[in-house]
């Protein structure tokens, strides 16, 4: 007896059948993630330093055919960039990652491996969030508030993001590296990132409609971010950047939003001349 081929559910189930392990690692991931950025210190560097060394591995494994001496290179980055600032301030930390992106950089240029534009940006792609964390952190009075607000802001972005983009679908925001983005989930990741922001501000922070708005532009970097990594994988012809994470792939996959957004909230804070980067993010 032959059997049919089976039709694809006709209700449009497809779009849904990662969710449940995609939830179900959100809710093991998240109470730890949490747990760490309350305690801080010494135990939040050391988390820090874990994501940007797990980065480098998945960086290198893919953009460097798994050369020992540029994961070496790339791990030193992101534990320079834990470590360092508490004892030599986040611009000196910037300095030595710099030297060690030179370093990684040579080992590239006058190396047999064929050479490519994500070859040279690794370094600071694993290290830079890093620094960012930790010296958000720092703040003893906003430093606990600064990464938990940039952590709602992400989770509720990347969350609206997912369920407008299979809801509501529409137009393609970038066909061709990211074929499930859609405008309508750019529009969720605003609007998801807007509410998540001012219901904690209300709360916890002075400034909600400033932060109202900086965490919808900020949705944008977190797209962008994802974007960004979906045009390396597609460069390099792999679906996922590892598979540590169940319904999530890699580590990369998981925060590639993450990281864009912390960075460039921790710049935000920075250029603002506050007494903290954290202090100059969430109070305007």
């Amino acid at each position: 007896m032959t059997t049919e081929p089976q039709a694809p559910p006709a209700d449009g189930s497809a779009k849904w059948q990662d969710l449940g392990v995609r939830a179900l690692s959100a809710a093991v991931l998240i109470p730890a993630v949490l747990l760490d950025i309350w305690i801080g210190g010494l135990w939040f560097e050391l988390f820090a330093a874990f994501l940007g060394i797990l980065m480098a591995h998945e960086w290198t494994v893919i953009a460097h055919g798994r050369s020992t001496s540029q994961f070496a290179l790339h791990a030193l980055a992101a534990l320079c960039a834990a470590f360092l600032p508490r004892e030599v301030g986040p611009l000196m930390t910037v300095s030595v990652i710099l030297g060690i992106t030179a370093v990684a950089y040579a080992g590239v240029a006058f190396g047999p491996r064929r050479k490519t534009a994500w070859c040279f940006v690794g370094v600071p792609y694993v290290s830079l969030p890093v620094l960012a964390l930790v010296v958000l952190r720092h703040d003893p009075q906003w430093g606990l508030h600064a990464i938990v607000w940039i952590m709602l802001t992400v989770w509720a972005a990347d969350s609206l993001a997912y369920f407008a983009g299979r809801i509501i679908g529409g137009p393609k925001l970038a066909p061709t590296i990211s074929p499930k983005k859609t405008w309508a989930g750019l529009g969720g990741a605003m609007a998801g990132a807007a509410l998540a922001s001012g219901l904690y501000g209300v709360w916890f922070v002075p400034s909600v409609w400033p932060l109202v708005i900086l965490a919808a532009l900020l949705a944008v970097v977190e797209q962008g971010g994802d974007i960004l990594e979906s045009a390396f994988k597609r460069f390099h012809g792999v679906k996922d950047s590892g598979h540590l994470i169940p319904g999530h792939g890699g580590i990369i996959d998981r925060v590639d939003g993450l990281i864009a957004v912390t960075v460039v909230a921790a710049v935000i804070g920075y250029l603002r001349h506050a007494p903290s980067a954290a202090q100059g993010l969430l109070v305007w």
